[in-house]
């Protein structure tokens, strides 16, 4: 049996004398959307998120409605959840941002071109020809839409059902008082929005990895497993102001949106941390699969 031919890097002028080539008609967008969209993969993912409100409010409808205020009691977004739609929106994010929502994020970053190799399909990509820039940025592109669609399929799942269980009304703060049920939808967009930003960091994690193994599992569990590192370091109170560069440290710094007037500061720290790890794990992915060999 012969040895794999390996892919070394394209020669550009070679490829650009082809007539009729365009390097930027390659890999479409839309065939790679829906090549992720028909994956199992894929689908499970939606099915686990569009199901995890029906079973929060199963759980609520056994186990009874969560506490009520009490004299001097401090309430936690949590026992709001049940007070309208908007709030139970807000508590499946609260639920699921820590560990929930970084498993798809990780998956459709780690399952890129790591699986590709798996399938020994990669190579032939790069012979289609593909350049490879343009191959990564396909699938990057297509990989933080599903993410962000993910972001978006829960709370919006969370609200309608939460809206149909509950009823829709004002947004109770833990704080206290009420939001509008106009400005609701607002903050719920702001907090969802500062959601993807804050997983960028995950998404970076899991291309680069994706770039450097063939192993689609080793990447998806690489990034969740140093998301989890991160949060870990970020319970060490001895580490003291140096939590403030990690990026776990600002995960929840949305519930800064769940106050009577917004509050922009925590948020703003916490995307500047998350896109500046991303942009550089983003840049070593491209850098490493620019030099890399292809031998699968």
């Amino acid at each position: 049996m012969s040895a794999p031919t390996k892919t070394g890097p394209p020669r550009p002028a070679l490829v650009e004398s082809a007539p009729g080539y365009r390097a930027a008609h390659t890999l479409p967008l839309r065939v790679e959307a829906l090549r992720q969209l028909k994956r199992r993969r894929t689908l499970a993912m939606a099915a686990i998120l569009g199901a995890l409100p029906f079973i929060l409010i199963a759980a609520f409808a056994i186990g009874g409605s969560p506490a009520e205020d009490g004299p001097g009691r401090r309430i936690n977004l949590m026992d709001t959840a049940t007070a309208s739609g908007a709030n139970f929106a807000a508590t499946c994010l609260f639920v699921s941002a820590g560990f929930l929502l970084v498993v798809p994020v990780a998956l459709f970053h780690g399952d890129t071109v790591a699986s590709e190799a798996s399938w020994s399909s990669l190579r032939y990509l790069l012979a289609a020809p593909v350049p490879r820039t343009r191959l990564l940025w396909s699938k990057l592109a297509v990989a933080l839409a599903f993410s962000a669609a993910a972001m978006l399929l829960l709370p919006l799942v969370g609200l309608i059902s939460g809206s149909l269980a509950y009823g829709w009304g004002p947004l109770k703060l833990p704080a206290g008082g009420t939001l509008p049920a106009g400005e609701t939808l607002g903050r719920i967009g702001v907090i969802v929005a500062f959601v993807f930003v804050s997983q960028l960091v995950t998404a970076g994690l899991a291309f680069w990895l994706s770039t450097r193994t063939d192993a689609p599992l080793g990447a998806v569990g690489g990034a969740v497993g140093l998301t989890i590192l991160g949060n870990v370091l970020d319970a060490v109170e001895a580490l003291g102001a140096w939590r403030q560069l990690l990026p776990a440290h600002w995960q929840f710094a949305w519930i800064d949106a769940l106050q009577p007037d917004l509050e922009w500061g925590g948020m703003l720290k916490g995307a500047a941390v998350s896109v500046t790890y991303a942009l550089v794990l983003f840049a070593l992915a491209f850098r490493h699969f620019s030099r890399k060999d292809i031998v699968s």
